[in-house]
């Protein structure tokens, strides 16, 4: 299958590929599963690669926009974590402004398994789950202690657009009883502005890797807040106990492996103030996968949404500064 032109020129910008040359058509496969980009499989002379390219209008039933030069902030966010922890990001192989698009080491799936689908079967991790909290921590204290980091950040309206606004405000248009409590949960994030953050920690987008994990899709890349990576990626472990009952236990190790491991890693500022952030954003990011503009797609009948919605909205009323205290609500709110 041949590429889409808008690729294969950027590929050949970036010195990559010719794909003016008879006889070197580029040929590869479409990749499944982001909403945000097309991503492909190319297939090089020298061996597969992974291009993406940044769409302006994202695969959801919302009106979701979100502007196309997050590619350029993605690359960013690859070098600046694989100075921080060496093996944490594909391979960077170029990145072209013109197409929104930038290439990357592809991985094949043999090796590196999608953590998601390992969620999915059950398969709980602690060590795994710590691991990821470990390298995100870290990641997070190398660039808070270069604050000259943010200068190449200047994405604060794009992390508006493309996790603010579709997470937190469009939720707090579907539940205005809780809507003060979720635009403070904006104001918040936006006010405690001091490391450089993913913005989508999720086990969509983190390979099970022979060396540890590796993070991909960083296209909210952002400077501000480093309690929402946490948050979010511990909203995810929550969520999984709903569509792999049987794991529960699991996940929840799951939680409280990566607080521990993640609290172990906090340079930057007390333990306590970041993850008393977290805890009292993860209930509108937990609300915000059933009534934002991304619901997760696994969470399917009423009765899983009301979990959802029972525990999100009381800590949102009430709120907790430990992580700990939102866990055990969501295990005491499961169906028996």
């Amino acid at each position: 299958m041949q590429p889409p032109a808008a690729i294969v020129e950027g590929l050949a910008r970036m010195g990559l590929a010719r794909g003016d040359i008879p006889g070197e058509a580029l040929t590869g496969e479409a990749l499944t599963g982001g909403v945000s980009s097309d991503i492909w499989r190319i297939d090089l002379q020298t061996g597969p690669i992974v291009v993406k390219r940044a769409l302006a209008k994202l695969r959801v039933a919302a009106d979701w926009q979100a502007p196309v030069s997050r590619n350029l902030y993605e690359a960013r966010w690859m070098r600046r974590a694989a100075a921080a922890v060496p093996g944490c990001v594909p391979d960077l192989l170029g990145q072209d402004d013109a197409s929104g698009a930038l290439a990357m080491q592809y991985l094949p799936p043999e090796r590196y398994r999608l953590w998601k689908t390992a969620l999915r079967d059950g398969e709980a991790n602690a060590g795994f789950a710590a691991s990821v909290a470990g390298g995100l921590a870290r990641i997070h204290a190398r660039t808070a202690a270069d604050p000259a980091v943010a200068a190449d950040f200047p994405t604060d309206a794009i992390f508006y657009d493309i996790r603010l606004e579709p997470y937190l405000a469009a939720t707090a248009a579907a539940h205005p009883d809780r809507a003060d409590a979720l635009r403070a949960l904006i104001a918040a994030t936006q006010a405690n502005k001091c490391a450089l953050v993913h913005g989508d920690i999720s086990p969509k987008n983190i390979l099970v890797g022979p060396d540890g994990p590796v993070f991909l899709d960083a296209e909210c890349a952002w400077w501000g807040d480093p309690a929402f990576d946490l948050a979010f990626c511990l909203n995810h472990l929550l969520l999984k106990c709903l569509w792999t009952p049987a794991a529960t236990a699991g996940f929840l190790a799951c939680f409280a492996a990566m607080v521990s491991a993640y609290r172990a890693g906090i340079t930057w500022e007390p333990p306590d103030a970041t993850e008393a952030r977290a805890a009292r954003l993860l209930p509108g990011l937990l609300l915000a996968r059933v009534d934002g503009k991304s619901p997760a797609e696994y969470i399917t009948t009423d009765v899983q949404r009301g979990v959802v919605r029972r525990v999100a909205r009381d800590l949102l009323a009430a709120p907790v500064e430990r992580l700990s205290a939102i866990a055990e609500a969501w295990r005491e709110d499961l169906p028996r």
